[in-house]
């Protein structure tokens, strides 16, 4: 998913989310003025504003906690009105709670329930004509991939099964037939052949997703479409722009030094630096009876220490103990570090509860406020883990360049894993945040980790 950082494509989803919300304040607004009068709005202008605006805030809230602003693979309208109502059924709840805190924003039950059914008619018509726009690949645009290698492939893939990318493929160059092709896409052995197809002689956007590049690269060819007006992109670079991830088993060092990002100021680190210890700080403050019940819960069931410390790699490779809830038996690693798994046997029933909720993660706030951690950042792994995968994982080493995080990107955007390829995978993703940190990134990542937690999403 590109998500707003994208580049080539946050236009469309942008004027979906606020039309959306336009459509729900407009809905809200309208229902309002006919039950009242034109006179006593011109008044109180601000009193009919802030009620429309608190029923827009809860109700757009609440469907992106249902996911349904994930339109990477949108269902069917059935699916959507289902969905639509358990989002909005939420919704109303929390509406509830406001207005017992808030009277002055209170809107009469007869008047809320014909803004309630003109939202849920007007968004179920405003979902499906947008469906209908991804489904035809209406407005998409159409690039020139040069190159049939793995690379390409991993393009395809990705533009194929996203249908929110913006992109299709126009067609491919390359000497040999790609073995991936099974979407039926033309096939050119030269850029110079698209001029008999007058479609993709005006494509605009040529990405260059060669392997290897010596001696394939058809520069000549490359320089005139840009002299005519063309963008030309490497292929690297596209990909990390409409999947929020870097394709390191791709990338060669030149393209990291020379790639924009990776440039985090001292002034920046401040800011961030000062979050994080407030939110430790609030957090640790909030949580206490939380963490009292945890602690005393994990102690009736199991012998041993209501904490668990752990050895982890920080920044700069610096080695520090981490600090969790316990929530494994006292003698999990009697036989030596491994990987955690599905169902793990070690686990104690208070202590799975604890991870799905991640209750367990609680005491790390601690570390944050000794500075070994921030809240946003790549996870940090055990030293003998660190020492097996930089042997095997391409600039691996480089996920120490930040602070570990209690969250991170490849946490809210990758389902939980323990091997070495999904390390792989979650390395895609924690290069792309430690090339791109921001305070920005930083709140999209807790935002979304806060609905992670609320539904129980990728904990083991």
């Amino acid at each position: 998913m590109p998500y707003l950082f994208n580049k080539y494509y946050p236009v469309r989803k942008l004027f979906f989310f606020l039309g959306e919300g336009f459509l729900i304040f407009a809905s809200v607004l309208g229902i309002l003025l006919l039950f009242s009068s034109w006179k006593l709005f011109l008044a109180v202008p601000s009193e009919f504003m802030l009620r429309a605006l608190s029923v827009t805030f809860v109700f757009q809230l609440s469907l992106y906690f249902y996911d349904l602003y994930d339109l990477r693979k949108p269902g069917t309208t059935t699916e959507t009105f289902v969905r639509m109502m358990q989002a909005f059924g939420v919704g109303c709840i929390f509406l509830a709670l406001l207005y017992s805190l808030f009277p002055s924003i209170i809107i009469s039950t007869t008047v809320f329930w014909g803004c309630y059914l003109i939202i849920c008619l007007t968004l179920l018509t405003w979902r499906s004509l947008y469906y209908l726009i991804l489904e035809k690949k209406m407005f998409a645009r159409k690039v020139i991939l040069v190159g049939t290698g793995e690379t390409a492939e991993r393009i395809v893939l990705e533009v194929g099964s996203n249908q929110e990318s913006g992109f299709t493929i126009g067609a491919l160059i390359g000497k040999s037939p790609p073995a991936f092709n099974h979407l039926g896409i033309p096939v050119f052995s030269g850029l110079a052949e698209l001029g008999h197809d007058q479609h993709l002689s005006r494509i605009e956007r040529i990405v260059v997703a060669l392997d290897d590049r010596r001696g394939a690269m058809p520069i000549t060819e490359l320089l005139n479409h840009k002299l005519k007006g063309a963008i030309i992109e490497d292929g690297i670079s596209f990909y990390e722009a409409i999947t929020g991830k870097i394709l390191v088993e791709k990338v060669n060092p030149a393209w990291l030094i020379f790639s924009e990002g990776f440039d985090y100021g001292r002034m920046t680190y401040l800011i961030k630096r000062l979050i994080d210890l407030s939110l430790a700080l609030l957090g640790l403050t909030l949580s206490l009876p939380v963490a009292l019940l945890t602690a005393l819960l994990i102690k009736i069931e199991s012998p041993g220490p209501v904490f668990y410390r752990q050895e982890r790699v920080g920044e700069r490779g610096e080695l520090f103990s981490i600090l969790k809830f316990r929530s494994m038996c006292q003698d999990a690693e009697k036989n030596g570090a491994v990987w955690a798994s599905k169902n793990d046997a070690r686990v104690t029933r208070v202590g799975g509860f604890i991870r799905k909720v991640r209750v367990d993660e609680i005491p790390q706030m601690w570390n944050v406020i000794l500075g070994q951690m921030s809240f946003v950042g790549p996870r940090p792994e055990r030293p003998i883990f660190v020492e097996q995968l930089v042997g095997k994982l391409p600039y691996y080493s480089l996920r120490h360049a930040a602070k570990p995080g209690i969250t991170g990107w490849a946490q809210v955007c990758y389902p939980y894993g323990a091997s070495e390829e999904d390390a792989l995978r979650k390395l895609e993703y924690d290069l792309y945040y430690i090339k791109h940190q921001s305070f920005f990134l930083d709140m999209l990542i807790i935002f979304r980790t806060i609905k992670t937690v609320l539904f129980q999403k990728g904990s083991r």
